[in-house]
């Protein structure tokens, strides 16, 4: 492999140091104030120079929500990983991880979680890092368990089972659609339980929210049968 050139690796350096003082913005204000001539001035370079690098705030927030992604699913496949430990242990594990990354990096979290931005469309670019995330959180539950049980037939529900069929080729995971509901399911409740908890709706009652998470997460354990 030919090594980077100078060249390239002053671009790698400064493009980095555009994301580490987006990142910077984002902890101390919303993904709807971030400016580039704020990031410029940080640097010590006109606006211009920074759009060489970035087109657009909206190319600079594809960026780091893709990152944001990639390095929680890294997370998560980390606590998931195969090994002596069962099923069970492992699935908590890893909502132990999604929360400990979201408390750690709550700006990170609010943006690939929270509320839509203003004039922001997420590109076909953020479906694969999202869904590496969805995959973490299911694969050490996929196949453990007991069945889930099987869809009703009425048309709504045949409307969802196509879905939840796509869903779980999407993220290629060998199970029925009973089992992809309590999955997505699941995982939109933990994600929804951060999501209160980080905008701070358990101060005054589950504050921490240790004992509330650990409950919740283990009950949703009990309904996918670990």
């Amino acid at each position: 492999m030919t090594p980077p050139t100078p060249r390239q690796l002053a671009r790698e350096e400064t493009t980095a140091r555009i994301k580490a003082l987006a990142l910077e913005q984002l902890a101390s204000s919303s993904a709807t104030e971030l400016s580039l001539r704020a990031v410029a001035r940080e640097i010590g370079v006109v606006s211009s120079a920074v759009y060489r690098y970035f087109a657009s705030r909206d190319e600079l927030l594809t960026a780091l929500i893709v990152d944001a992604y990639d390095d929680l699913a890294d997370h998560l496949e980390r606590a998931g990983r195969p090994d002596r430990r069962g099923a069970r242990r492992r699935w908590l594990e890893v909502c132990g991880a999604l929360r400990a990354w979201a408390l750690a990096q709550p700006h990170r979290f609010a943006l690939v979680y929270g509320s839509a931005i203003p004039g922001y469309a997420a590109p076909a670019t953020t479906i694969e890092p999202a869904g590496r995330v969805v995959r973490a959180f299911c694969v050490p539950a996929a196949a453990a368990g007991e069945a889930a049980p099987g869809t009703r037939g009425d048309p709504l529900t045949r409307a969802l089972t196509g879905q939840l069929a796509v869903t779980a080729e999407a993220l290629e995971l060998d199970v029925d659609a009973g089992r992809t509901l309590l999955l997505v399911g699941a995982f939109a409740q933990v994600v929804g339980l951060l999501t209160l908890e980080l905008n701070g709706h358990f101060v005054g009652g589950f504050e921490p929210a240790d004992a509330l998470f650990e409950a919740l997460v283990a009950d949703r354990a009990d309904a996918l049968g670990l």
